[in-house]
């Protein structure tokens, strides 16, 4: 399995796909790569698609550090270092977009096109709160009533109306990746203490934000505040699909990423 030994030493899970221009593709607080599964056979057909397990999730090292978005950007940097990539396009959901925010605003010659999917530009008392009741949850009565509850908040209200097992069987899923209870309260801390508004008009890349309108993770009034910041940002809602959009549209969500990465040809 290829793992890159990070500069403290510790691991990083990466799988790459396909050929052509490359494409990272970064997922969110849970941190896998599994995340994106749906869309790697079609993305792969065009582009060198890379994806990787965030440090302390899935196969990569499960490390008792400090966690910060800005170290979770360092992982990817290395990650690109060791792959000999200088340039790329990025999608980064959620957690992942935090992370492309501060690529394209220190290390802009490395970042082609970037996405901004489902993500937030920095602290308001909605989001804080929302993270700090998670976090209560998890210390206190553990990773299965975090998981059920997490699940609850991923996709639309409707959709777990009319599927009545489906918040069950996410949260089935996120304890499939045997998350670390004390590694996830210090990951919830990092987003928390996330926020790069003033810096956003620094970023030169083409820029999609992408979202749902009924998202409750990242309301849509954050994508409306990222699209306005970034000089010459586009932005792309769908009227559905909550946090998880990418993978409630998926066909939408590639048509839309592909067309946006084309006009950089």
């Amino acid at each position: 399995m290829p793992h890159l030994t990070l500069p403290d030493g510790e691991s990083l899970y990466f799988e790459e796909h396909g050929s052509g221009p490359p494409f990272l593709l970064v997922s969110g607080l849970g941190g896998v790569m599994g995340f994106w599964a749906d869309h790697v056979p079609a993305l792969s057909e065009r582009f060198r698609v890379i994806l990787h397990d965030h440090r302390g999730t899935g196969k990569s090292a499960r490390s008792r550090i400090d966690y910060s978005v800005e170290q979770m950007a360092g992982d990817v940097l290395a990650l690109m270092d060791h792959l000999g990539v200088e340039r790329a396009h990025y999608c980064g959901h959620s957690t992942g977009g935090a992370m492309g925010q501060i690529l394209a605003i220190e290390h802009p010659e490395r970042i082609d096109r970037l996405i901004l999917s489902a993500t937030w530009p920095g602290l308001d008392p909605y989001f804080d709160a929302l993270f700090a009741n998670r976090a209560a949850v998890l210390d206190a009565m553990g990773i299965e009533a975090y998981a059920r509850l997490s699940a609850l908040f991923m996709k639309p209200p409707a959709w777990y109306r009319d599927h009545p097992s489906g918040a069950e069987a996410d949260a089935m899923a996120l304890l499939a990746n045997d998350p670390d209870p004390e590694i996830t309260l210090s990951r919830i801390a990092a987003i928390r203490r996330f926020d790069r508004r003033n810096e956003l008009r620094r970023i030169s890349a083409p820029t999609l934000v992408f979202g749902a309108a009924d998202d409750v993770i990242t309301p849509a009034y954050n994508f409306h505040a990222l699209a306005a910041a970034i000089p010459d940002a586009r932005l792309m809602m769908l009227p559905t699909g909550g946090h998880f959009y990418p993978n409630m549209a998926p066909e939408v969500f590639r048509q839309t990423v592909l067309g946006f990465l084309a006009e950089g040809v």
